[in-house]
């Protein structure tokens, strides 16, 4: 979790472990929705071009580019492994990129008028163990110079009033993740960054974290949301970038990146049935195990039918259907692992 200049540890021990909490004293810029150092209301939130970060010989993030607009929430979308922590330790001060631009709130990542209107969670919540929910915020609170009486409002906001009063220790992971969200509001910001907020958690935490990241963004805060789950971004995301391998390969509104209808076709033998159609369609025929996706207008329906019947070719099911995200993942993504391995 970012919070601002200095860093105090709390249950780490190097700079940028897992689970840092930093904090900051500054109060800068209005309440949600407000302006930050003279930015334009209608100017994006977060501004990221050509983003690079290597570890050594390692390529962690190549080149990315990503823009995060006000009021929205925004999916940040990727297999495990695929960039987008590094990413957002990035874009909170956390670690440095080798190379690119990047703006969040019309500043640099890191300064504090910049983090005092920045709320994150970045990996797992780390607080101390043997004090109470409560006292862990009055901590973080008088860090940031926070006033009390905001604890008790993301205390309600995350569903933990009857636990405040509990060590953390005793917690369960949902409710840990849950306190880290308190955490990162305790600010009241206008972004609110969340790095895998349902990672681990069981459907009832699951549900209850989809629930409050729907409040966050209905509240007129601007969400910047990691996950691997694309249900979950389906659900609750308006705009989501996909990253693979460390690049960007997609950057839409979610109903855009699903698009149009698309024909489904089981047929044996698939894999003729696959040649035959881009030899009449092109590359909007995709295989997917034994199930056919074709990109055409349904109306088209008919007409593939029949190439494929007088191809001698059998043809159990064709319908149209709308595309989920999740087809729509894997097809980049794996086109994207495909052209990589082309280019070695």
């Amino acid at each position: 979790m970012s919070w601002g200049s200095c860093t105090p540890r709390v249950e780490v021990d190097t700079p940028g472990a897992v689970g840092e909490v930093t904090t900051g004293r500054g109060r800068g810029g209005g309440g949600p929705g407000g302006k930050v150092g003279g930015m334009s209301e209608t100017a994006p939130l977060v501004e990221v071009s050509g983003l690079t970060k290597r570890y050594g010989d390692t390529l962690a993030v190549d080149s990315v580019d990503l823009l995060v607009q006000p009021g929205e929430v925004y999916g940040f979308l990727g297999p495990n492994g695929a960039g987008k922590t590094t990413t957002l330790r990035i874009l909170t001060g956390l670690i440095a990129p080798t190379s690119g631009t990047v703006r969040v709130l019309g500043g640099s990542p890191g300064q504090a008028r910049v983090l005092a209107r920045t709320g994150s969670m970045i990996e797992s919540p780390a607080f101390y163990p043997y004090l109470s929910g409560l006292d862990n915020l009055r901590l973080l609170a008088e860090y940031a110079d926070v006033p009390r009486a905001r604890i008790q409002k993301v205390l309600e906001l995350v569903d933990l009033t009857d636990r405040a009063q509990d060590r953390f220790s005793t917690y369960s992971l949902g409710m840990k993740q849950r306190l880290g969200v308190a955490a990162a509001l305790l600010k009241d910001p206008e972004l609110v960054i969340l790095d895998e907020p349902t990672n681990g958690l069981d459907p009832a935490g699951m549900r209850d974290m989809r629930r409050l990241i729907r409040e966050l963004g209905s509240d007129g805060r601007t969400v910047l949301l990691s996950s691997h789950l694309l249900g979950e971004v389906q659900q609750l995301c308006d705009r989501v970038g996909i990253i693979n391998e460390g690049r960007m390969i997609a950057e839409h509104h979610v109903e855009e990146l699903r698009g149009q209808q698309e024909l489904v076709i089981r047929a044996a033998p698939s894999e003729s049935a696959r040649s035959v159609l881009r030899g009449v369609l092109g590359d909007v025929v995709h295989l997917y195990d034994d199930t056919l996706r074709i990109k055409v207008d349904p109306s088209r329906a008919a007409e593939v039918n029949r190439v494929l019947v007088e191809a001698g070719i059998a043809v159990s099911e064709l319908r149209s259907t709308e595309r989920a995200l999740e087809d729509v993942f894997f097809e980049l993504t794996t086109t994207d692992s495909e052209e990589k391995a082309d280019d070695r």
